[in-house]
């Protein structure tokens, strides 16, 4: 069994959406003053991380109406799913659960590889995938082309703006464009 899976909901067949919470979904890093969003919803306790007023509630529709199965690809863990995921209006969600790094992870990121490539990749077990973080670099876009047969797409988000309509835009376009192409190797 793969070490890195989570229970999965959804099919199969569906693309997996790899999603980052700090940068995508919690802006920060700018000096421009964020807005905050009032979500009418009372999740758990919320005082340990004060930026969760700046999550936009919107997210949540706008990710769901995407056509593949969402996955928190962070170390908040299933903390994403009683934080987050109320505040925006998603269900509960696959949780990646992060392996102890092993002496070829360090060498990789040293490398220039992010932390969770290798972990992401194999989770996806060939499926179709798109990754949403903020970290993304052009040493990862290659270690997946060269490592996944199937379809992917890593896109990084502006951590000082979060999520816009133009990364959601990538996205939609990724989707439909995959629905109609066969991953590479295929006959």
């Amino acid at each position: 069994m793969n070490r890195y899976r989570a229970a999965v909901t959804g099919s199969a067949g569906r693309p997996l959406l790899f999603l980052d919470v700090d940068g995508p979904l919690i802006p920060f890093g700018g000096p421009q003053q964020y807005p905050t969003c009032e979500t009418g919803t009372a999740p758990r306790e919320t005082s340990s991380n004060p930026l969760l007023c700046r999550i936009n509630p919107e997210h949540g529709p706008r990710l769901t109406a995407l056509r593949c199965d969402l996955v928190w690809a962070r170390t908040w863990m299933d903390d994403a799913n009683e934080t987050i995921a109320p505040r925006i209006g998603l269900p509960q969600l696959a949780v990646v659960i992060w392996p102890e790094p092993t002496d070829t992870d360090e060498q990789h990121e040293r490398n220039g590889l992010h932390w969770k490539t290798r972990a992401l990749v194999d989770w996806a077990a060939g499926r179709p995938f798109a990754w949403v973080d903020d970290e993304i670099t052009d040493a990862d876009r290659a270690w997946v082309s060269a490592h996944h047969a199937g379809h992917a797409l890593l896109h990084r988000v502006e951590p000082r703006q979060g999520l816009t309509d133009a990364d959601y835009a990538a996205l939609m376009d990724w989707l439909h464009r995959i629905r109609d192409t066969p991953p590479r190797g295929a006959a």
